[in-house]
């Protein structure tokens, strides 16, 4: 897979992410790719925040995957600071390909270079392909989470 870019997203990659995020029953609840105001707007805060990385792997000129990694300064663990990765997505021609196990390392490696001590994320109670995924790539289930709609 020497052909794959790992970069930041720019605004033109918006599209190709807004429409993985939409590619399953339950960002197809969620998303609006056909209305791409807020995600831009969403966009320019993101690029705007230094702890802020969103990353999309591109393969032959195509985004096919595309994540969120957040630093996260922290007063617990000694001052640690640590990485939450959010909104993973591998176009579906590519899943099966490792392409996001490399995604994943990734945002390790940011981690790492970030001074991260710890890498965190969220999986829906329902993704249970996804949380086999990230146990074969060394994560522990540890927590419950909770969420608050506002």
């Amino acid at each position: 897979m020497s052909d794959l870019d790992i970069r930041p997203a720019v605004s033109a990659d918006i599209p190709a992410i807004v429409a993985m995020l939409a590619d399953d029953p339950l960002g197809a609840q969620r998303e609006s790719p056909d209305d791409l105001d807020p995600y831009l707007t969403a966009f320019r805060r993101l690029v705007d925040d230094p702890n802020q990385h969103l990353a999309v792997a591109v393969r032959q000129g195509k985004v096919v995957g595309t994540l969120q990694l957040t630093i996260v300064p922290g007063l617990s663990r000694r001052g640690a600071t640590r990485s939450l990765v959010e909104g993973v997505r591998v176009h579906a021609d590519e899943r099966g390909s490792g392409l996001g196990t490399q995604l994943i390392q990734w945002a390790v490696d940011e981690s790492r270079r970030q001074g991260c001590q710890l890498v965190q994320l969220t999986s829906d109670a329902t993704r249970t392909d996804a949380h086999r995924f990230y146990e074969r790539l060394g994560f522990t289930a540890s927590h419950v989470g909770f969420k608050l709609a506002l």
